[in-house]
C-alpha cells in the first residue's frame, strides 16, 4: 500500500490576464532557449522571468492591499469570511487516514494494527 497525496487545481485570486499573457511569453522564450541553446535566447529569457516574476508580485500585492481594504469595509466582512470558508474546502486533506507503520516498519492497514 503507497501513501498518496492527490494535488487539486486551486485557482488563484490574483491571477488576471496580464499574468497569464507574461508567464505564456517566459514559456514561450525558455521554449526557444531550449530549442537554439544559444546564449541570446537565455539572456531574453531570464530578462522575461525578471519580468514574469515582478508582474506576479505587483498583481499579489495588489490583491493583498484590495482585501486588506474589504476588511475595513463593513459591508465586505462577510465575503472574507465566505473566501476563507471556500479556500479551506478547496484544500482538503485528500489523503484521508495517515499511513501507519508498525514495530516491524511495515505498513499497518488493518483496525487491530493501529489500535496496537
Amino acid at each position: 500500500m503507497h501513501c498518496q497525496k492527490v494535488h487539486a487545481v486551486v485557482k488563484k485570486r490574483w491571477w488576471n490576464e496580464e499574468v497569464a499573457e507574461v508567464v505564456r511569453e517566459k514559456k514561450k522564450k525558455y521554449g526557444n532557449w531550449k530549442k537554439e541553446k544559444l546564449t541570446e535566447a537565455w539572456k531574453k529569457y531570464k530578462k522575461s522571468r525578471r519580468n514574469a516574476k515582478r508582474v506576479i508580485f505587483l498583481a499579489k500585492e495588489k490583491k493583498q492591499k484590495e482585501c486588506a481594504s474589504d476588511l475595513k469595509d463593513t459591508n465586505h466582512q462577510n465575503e472574507i469570511f465566505r473566501i476563507a470558508k471556500q479556500m479551506v474546502k478547496e484544500r482538503p486533506d485528500i489523503m484521508g487516514s495517515n499511513c501507519l507503520k508498525g514495530v516491524l516498519g511495515k505498513v499497518v492497514v488493518d483496525e487491530k494494527g493501529i489500535k496496537d
